[in-house]
């Protein structure tokens, strides 16, 4: 399949002993087939779901009433709050890998994962064939409708409010920084999570404890911030800059514990520069070179004025978009094997 044959969204797969239960902008949803349908029941915040998102209360209820979850990477990808096509071939994969290598990564954070197999004589794989290598069998949590954003660089919708108010997100900083600069230190900026079609709304901290409660509040700013350190230290021995990224925690419905879900850390969820070039780079451009969607988001900002429908990504765009998530895939898992050593 070509590039230009990827669709910018595709049909529920029909994926034996699942039922689809919701479609994001880019990921896809199953629950267990042989779990009731959840019609009728009270809808809340579950694991990937959002009231008025794909399926609305259905997938809500379905959700709310799972044990267990499959989360299907698809290769659509979006910007600006649109789904794009065409969209990347392998992106679906490649994201996935690198979701469950950063969740090995920092074992010491809780996370969604659950076994994906079982050995009974024989290992047997609880993933569909049709979505191996891109599935991941998740728990259910009750979801906090929060977008747990840090940043550790100036750039961005940051740079832009930065230069007329010398604030990002409310935060002040200090005069003189440039686009790309390393901030003083990383700073939280949360955003609530919109249901589909719908804008992501940056807030306040004090928004977000109206939202969950103070000390829920408190312990997502603090493990977002530890989770970024953590990951920043992994990708710097890689040669890599993590500039910013999102975290989504939700609650384990048994224990209460706060819990890390959804992608983590991938070039969709993140802003992944070359350090060597941020270091020579002579412009912004070039000090800014990425792993990450970044060249989708500037081919569109070059050429649609972000009204109406996007146009159609160029082939080119799409090659060159594709190899920058394998490259930043390699790079961070050789780094962290020895393989990438002298």
């Amino acid at each position: 399949m070509t590039a230009l044959d990827q669709p910018a969204a595709s049909a529920p797969l029909a994926l034996p002993g699942w039922r689809h239960a919701y479609s994001g902008k880019v990921r896809d949803l199953y629950v267990p087939e042989s779990q009731p349908s959840g019609q009728g029941t009270t809808p809340g915040t579950t694991q990937g779901a959002t009231p008025g998102t794909s399926r609305g209360t259905d997938a809500a209820a379905d959700l709310a009433t799972a044990t267990r979850v499959l989360v299907v990477a698809s290769d659509r990808v979006s910007a600006f709050d649109h789904v794009l096509e065409p969209g990347i071939p392998g992106k679906g994969e490649l994201l996935t890998t690198l979701s469950l290598w950063w969740f090995d990564q920092l074992a010491g954070v809780p996370n969604h994962l659950v076994p994906d197999h079982t050995i009974n004589g024989a290992v047997t794989s609880l993933i569909p064939s049709a979505v191996a290598g891109r599935a991941m069998l998740c728990k259910t949590l009750d979801m906090f409708p929060i977008e747990c954003v840090v940043r550790g660089y100036l750039t961005g919708s940051g740079w832009k409010e930065y230069q007329s108010t010398q604030t990002v997100c409310g935060i002040p900083l200090p005069a003189g920084l440039q686009n790309g600069d390393r901030l003083p230190e990383p700073i939280y900026t949360p955003a609530w999570k919109a249901p589909l079609g719908e804008h992501d709304e940056n807030i306040s901290f004090e928004r977000t404890v109206e939202l969950v409660g103070a000390s829920v509040a408190g312990d997502l700013r603090r493990r977002s911030l530890e989770i970024f350190d953590s990951a920043s230290m992994i990708a710097e021995k890689a040669g890599v800059i993590l500039a910013d990224t999102k975290f989504e925690f939700g609650a384990d419905r048994v224990t209460g514990v706060i819990t890390l879900a959804d992608e983590v850390l991938t070039s969709d969820s993140s802003r992944y520069w070359d350090a060597a070039l941020w270091q020579s780079g002579a412009t912004p451009e070039q000090r800014m070179s990425s792993f990450d969607k970044q060249i989708v988001r500037d081919w569109l900002t070059a050429h649609w004025d972000l009204t109406g429908t996007p146009p159609a990504l160029p082939v080119e765009i799409i090659e060159q978009t594709a190899a920058r998530y394998r490259q930043l895939l390699e790079r961070l898992t050789q780094a962290a094997s020895g393989a990438g050593s002298a």
